[in-house]
């Protein structure tokens, strides 16, 4: 069988309509937890008629519920929440809170990130004089690092260098370049991965390599076998010569399965190279095909030594899943030094079962450290109070803090959530732009003209909260001209919001982001 014919098989659109969906396995799995659901409200409805003193107690049993809540270490908007939940339907509440909270469905999951971090704490090695050249400039990129290191393994490297895509069609054409100068190994992480144009030159060149004997991995979140690609599309990666996987794969069982998905955006080739941003592996995203305007997305491409940590975080990934822990192997390779390149990078990368919130802590970190300005694009924006207190805090002593949040929504309820945080951010002098031409899914921090993060991390509960991402920190690399310069461009294309277009905002967004804003934490 040539690449063509593997490539007619591997690429075949995911068919659509009502006979599809009614015979999918998602329409299968989508049957079988409704019926699960109504099976628990049917018992509970039995259970309440038989017991109609558990009435008389509620309140009591709600009162505790929330002793309980204000005590707890959970982030005060999700307190709020299942405060405001329990209140109304005391028994269910309470049930849903206690089955979020042991995590069922995931604690083997859980066990293994434990496991994979300690077993790769120390594996990088911090390299000395990086440490020593930035431990007393007053940056705090030091100081950050040590944060992150508690997370995981998160060296500071130099003599990396950085390259910035401003559109997603940008990276795609450096992606194909350097694929086809592998000659080692591809590593592949990907969100999302879809059937059509840009998947399929990916394809044609993993296919090629792998025959000509280059170790090629690729990792996709099992989301995608509910939309993008055919169910157990890792099969036929695998008989086509591509080990895969398809990481937590969605499963008929109502449990916290659901949450945890792998956001991550990682291609490493050789050690050599890797690639991070918010750009998929699906059409819309280099505007090949139009869905909600103009796609606003960005990336970064790094040569040196910091491509071992994106190596790292791959293999930590791919070794949830039963396989050979090889980390030597693939980290041993040496990374050329790109010795005209200046300033350090950091990637990093965050996991939601950890116990910390490290995307949100950077974010928070920059805005708490900026003196001139702080410059974001991300394509939504539902806060948690912390992060909306130190975006206000930088605004109300002088930084010049600007939001780029897109013009055109994919998720109507995302964009209605967003515009509830506009008064409060306006009000304490924060700057908000929506980006006319269509959608934003860039996720980008620049301030001062010294730091910039660019990776998978959106300014939202999801991203902060409940998905595996990561990101590249740089400090005084050439490239933050490049993003400063880019956010201004796009800045350029954006309509601010003001007091009067605050106020006048459709009551439809109104209504549906004031009613959502309550349970915005579990979305």
């Amino acid at each position: 069988m040539d690449n063509e014919e593997r490539i007619a098989r591997l690429a075949k659109p995911v068919k659509k309509g009502i006979l599809r969906l009614i015979f999918s396995r998602f329409f299968v799995i989508a049957l079988l937890l409704v019926a699960q659901v109504a099976l628990l409200v049917m018992a509970y409805l039995q259970f309440r008629e038989k017991l109609p003193m558990l009435l008389n107690i509620q309140w009591v049993f709600t009162f505790v519920m929330i002793v309980y809540l204000f005590n707890s270490s959970m982030d005060s908007s999700a307190k709020l929440t299942w405060m405001l939940i329990i209140s109304l339907l005391p028994l269910p509440g309470a049930a849903m809170l206690l089955w979020t909270q042991s995590n069922i469905g995931h604690t083997k999951e859980a066990e293994l990130v434990r496991r994979q971090i300690a077993h790769t704490r120390n594996i990088l090695t911090q390299p000395e004089n990086v440490i020593k050249e930035i431990e007393h400039d007053g940056s705090g990129t030091d100081d950050i690092s040590k944060y992150l290191n508690n997370t995981g393994c998160f060296p500071v490297y130099d003599k990396t260098k950085v390259t910035y895509f401003p559109l997603g069609e940008k990276k795609f054409e450096a992606m194909l370049k350097e694929l086809e100068n592998a000659e080692k190994y591809i590593f592949m992480e990907y969100f999302i991965i879809e059937e059509g144009y840009m998947w399929g030159r990916i394809l044609d060149i993993l296919l090629r390599k792998a025959s000509e004997g280059v170790e090629v991995r690729v990792l996709y979140d099992g989301m995608c076998e509910m939309s993008t690609l055919q169910p157990d599309y890792w099969k036929l990666l695998e008989a086509a010569g591509i080990h895969a996987k398809a990481f937590s794969p969605i499963l008929p069982l109502v449990s916290t399965h659901y949450n945890y998905r792998d956001h991550r955006k990682i291609l490493v080739i050789d050690g050599k190279v890797a690639f991070n941003g918010g750009v998929n592996l699906a059409d819309e995203y280099i505007n090949r095909i139009v869905r909600f305007g103009h796609w606003k997305d960005v990336a970064v491409m790094i040569k040196g030594p910091a491509v071992r940590s994106f190596t790292l975080m791959f293999l930590q990934m791919w070794n949830m899943k039963p396989g050979v822990a090889d980390y030597d192997k693939w980290l041993s390779m040496p990374a050329d030094e790109a010795e005209e390149a200046s300033g350090y990078v950091m990637p990093y990368c965050d996991c939601p079962l950890d116990g910390y919130k490290a995307g949100e802590t950077v974010y928070m970190d920059i805005l708490n450290r900026a003196t001139d300005y702080v410059h974001i694009m991300s394509p939504y924006l539902i806060l948690d109070g912390e992060l909306e207190t130190s975006l206000r805090f930088a605004a109300q002593r002088g930084v010049d803090v600007k939001l780029i949040l897109p013009g055109i929504p994919d998720k109507k309820v995302a964009y209605s959530l967003a515009k509830t945080h506009y008064k409060s951010l306006h009000d304490a002098g924060v700057k908000l732009y929506e980006y006319t031409p269509g959608f934003v899914h860039a996720k980008v921090f620049v301030s001062d003209d010294v730091k910039a993060v660019v990776g998978t991390i959106n300014l939202d509960y999801r991203s902060l909260y409940h998905h595996f991402e990561c990101a590249t920190y740089m400090y005084r690399t050439d490239c933050i001209a490049d993003i400063e310069k880019d956010f201004q461009d796009t800045l350029a294309k954006c309509r601010e919001v003001t007091s009067e277009s605050i106020k006048n905002e459709k009551l439809s967004y109104k209504l549906v982001g004031q009613l959502t804003k309550m349970i915005s934490p579990l979305m």
